[in-house]
């Protein structure tokens, strides 16, 4: 009796997660990496550098906090 319902919750536990888990099923791959991302499809493949990010320049401002002045920088 106790075979018969570890194999039955085997089979439910089994089955449930079947019908959760979904496959894609594109024609085309994607694969973002840390320098670059590329693509590949069923008419060849294309690689895509990303840009350079510039960061803005700091900006400071002096303000006054209970009789004390403070520089604060972002």
């Amino acid at each position: 009796m106790r075979t018969i319902l570890l194999i039955a919750a085997a089979v439910l536990a089994f089955g449930g997660t079947m019908t959760v888990v979904t496959t894609d099923a594109n024609a085309v791959v994607c694969a973002r990496g840390v320098y670059r991302a590329g693509c590949v499809g069923p008419r060849g493949a294309a690689v895509v550098r990303r840009p350079v990010v510039v960061r803005p320049a700091v900006v400071c401002r002096t303000v006054w906090v209970n009789g004390v002045r403070v520089r604060r920088c972002r």
